[in-house]
C-alpha cells in the first residue's frame, strides 16, 4: 500500500484503527492477505475511508462480523478491509411503532440482547449471532429456521443508510413501516455481498416477544415419511415458525437425540423407545400458551398415521444449532452446498443427493428449511482426503439434480482448488445482466468485493 494512502487512512480514522502486517492475519481468506484493515467509527468516517479508497483505485472488502468471508470467489487483490466493528449502537427504538434504527457493525446477538430487555426482537435468528452483525446479515441475506413464518430481512428491512462506491452517503425507507411509494432502495441492497455499497445504518420492523416458544422433534425410520408429514403440516391448521427435516448425520450435528426434556412420547400416547432415526422433524410454534399447547397436541395426532415414532420436545438451545446442523455433523468438510427446491422436494433431494455422494465414495450430511424449500448439504472429507475433482464431480451431480426439478445451488463453502473446476454460483440467466448493468452504476470502478458476486460482479 502506498504510505501517502495509509497516512490518510490514519488521519481518518486514527492510527490505533489501521492495521496491517501481521495484525491482518485475522482478514486472511482463502490464502489473500489484505494490503491493510481500516476501522471507522462513523458514518462520515466510512465515506472518508472509501472515498479514499475509490481515489487511489484500492479494491475494498466491507467486513461485518467475517462469518460469510469464505462465500464466492476472493479477490485477485485483497486490497483494503474495512472493518465496522466500531459502529455497533443502537441509535433508536420506537416501541409503540415497532421499529428500531441499528448501526451495521452491532452484532446480532447483541441487538437481540436488547430488544428482548424491552419486550421486542427482530424476527431473524442467523447461524452465529454472537459473531454476524446487522449489516453482515443484511449484506448476505441470511436467515434460520424461523424463516419459515417469519420471512427474510427483505420483510423486515423499512430503512437503510448506505455509503457508495464513490463515499456518498445514500438514504432509503425511513422510520414507518408504511412510507411514500416509489422505488424500493432498501432491497437492493439485501443480498448484493457489499458489491454494491457498504451498509452502515439499518431500521426494521420489530415484533413483540410471544408468550410461550416451544421446539419438538419428530423421529422417522426414512426421509421419505418425513417429507411426507412435513406436507402434512403445511396443508393443516398449524401455524409452526420452523419446519427442519434433519437427516441422521444432521440430527447429531444439532444434538437433537441428546435434549429432548422429559419422557418422549408416542403419537398415541405411550412411552417411546426412541430409537436411532434415519430422519428427525423439528417443528418449532410460538405465541400465547393455549395456542402452542394446542399446536403441539395437533402435531402429535398429525404425526401418528406417518410413521412417527415419537413427539418429543427439545430444549432451546437446539435453536441455534439448526442452520449449522449439516456441517456441524462433519468434522472434516470438503464442501457446503446450498439448494432451493419445490418445498414438496425437498426429501427427495436429500436421499438422491445423499446416493450420488455414496456412489462416489464420499458422506454427506443433510439438513433442510424444509417448508420453504432451502437445503443445505455438508460433503465429508475422509482422513485420506479425496482429489478436488472427485469432490467438484459430485457437486456437478448436485446442481444439475437441483435444475432438473426446477431449483438451483449454490456453493456456500468450499477450498479454492475446487471452487476453480465448479462455478460457486449457479446461472443467473437474463437476471445477471440486469445485476452487471446496476453494479456498473453504482460502482463503475469496481472497487467493492471484486469479482465476488454472480456473473463475477
Amino acid at each position: 500500500m502506498p504510505d501517502a494512502l495509509l497516512e490518510k487512512l490514519c488521519a481518518a480514522v486514527g492510527s490505533p484503527n489501521v492495521l496491517t502486517g501481521i495484525e491482518l492475519s485475522p482478514y486472511v481468506v482463502e490464502g489473500r492477505t489484505p494490503e491493510a484493515a481500516v476501522f471507522p467509527a462513523s458514518v462520515e468516517e466510512v465515506a472518508a475511508v472509501i472515498a479514499l479508497a475509490a481515489e487511489a483505485g484500492m479494491p475494498v472488502t466491507p467486513w461485518g462480523g467475517g462469518t460469510a468471508a469464505s462465500v464466492g470467489l476472493p479477490a485477485a487483490r485483497s486490497g483494503l478491509v474495512l472493518g465496522l466493528r466500531r459502529l455497533g449502537r443502537l441509535l433508536d427504538h420506537e416501541p409503540g411503532d415497532l421499529t428500531a434504527t441499528v448501526e451495521a457493525g452491532m452484532t446480532i446477538a447483541a441487538f437481540q440482547a436488547v430488544l428482548r430487555g424491552r419486550g421486542q426482537w427482530m424476527s431473524l435468528d442467523p447461524a452465529d449471532a454472537d459473531r454476524a452483525t446487522v449489516g453482515g446479515v443484511l449484506a448476505t441475506n441470511a436467515y434460520g429456521p424461523r424463516r419459515h413464518l417469519y420471512g427474510t430481512a427483505r420483510d423486515l428491512l423499512i430503512g437503510v443508510t448506505v455509503v457508495t462506491a464513490d463515499g456518498a452517503v445514500v438514504k432509503g425507507g425511513g422510520k414507518v413501516v408504511k412510507n411514500v411509494a416509489g422505488y424500493d432502495l432498501p432491497k437492493l441492497f439485501i443480498g448484493s455481498y457489499g458489491t454494491l455499497g457498504v451498509i452502515v445504518e439499518a431500521t426494521v420492523k420489530l415484533r413483540p416477544l410471544p408468550d410461550q416458544e416451544e421446539l419438538v422433534g419428530v423421529r422417522f425410520d426414512c426421509l421419505k415419511d418425513a417429507g411426507a408429514a412435513v406436507r402434512s403440516i403445511m396443508a393443516s391448521d398449524l401455524i409452526p415458525n420452523a419446519i427442519e427435516l434433519l437427516d441422521a448425520s444432521a440430527t447429531t450435528g444439532a444434538g437433537v437425540a441428546g435434549s429432548a426434556r422429559g419422557v418422549g412420547t408416542t403419537p398415541g400416547g405411550g412411552p417411546s423407545a426412541s430409537p436411532a432415526p434415519t430422519a428427525t422433524l423439528v417443528v418449532g410454534f410460538d405465541g400465547v400458551r393455549e395456542q402452542v399447547d394446542w399446536q403441539r397436541a395437533e402435531l402429535a395426532r398429525l404425526m401418528g398415521p406417518l410413521g412417527a415414532h415419537d413427539v418429543q420436545s427439545l430444549e432451546a438451545r437446539v435453536w441455534p444449532r439448526l442452520a449449522t446442523a449439516a456441517r456441524a455433523a462433519v468434522p472434516l468438510t470438503a464442501a457446503v452446498m446450498v439448494f432451493a427446491v419445490l418445498p414438496s422436494q425437498v426429501a427427495e433431494t436429500m436421499e438422491q443427493g445423499a446416493g450420488m455422494a455414496r456412489a462416489r465414495g464420499l458422506h454427506a450430511a443433510w439438513a433442510a428449511h424444509a417448508g420453504v424449500g432451502v437445503v443445505r448439504a455438508a460433503l465429508a472429507a475422509d482422513a485420506v482426503p479425496k482429489k478436488p475433482a472427485a469432490i467438484a464431480a459430485v457437486l456437478a451431480e448436485w446442481r444439475e439434480m437441483a435444475r432438473a426439478g426446477g431449483g438451483h445451488a449454490t456453493l456456500e463453502w468450499a477450498p479454492l482448488s475446487v471452487k476453480s473446476q465448479i462455478p460457486v454460483w449457479d446461472d443467473p440467466g437474463a437476471a445477471g445482466r440486469i445485476m452487471e448493468r446496476i453494479k456498473a452504476q453504482l460502482d463503475p470502478r469496481n472497487i467493492l468485493n471484486r469479482g465476488r458476486f454472480v456473473a463475477g460482479i
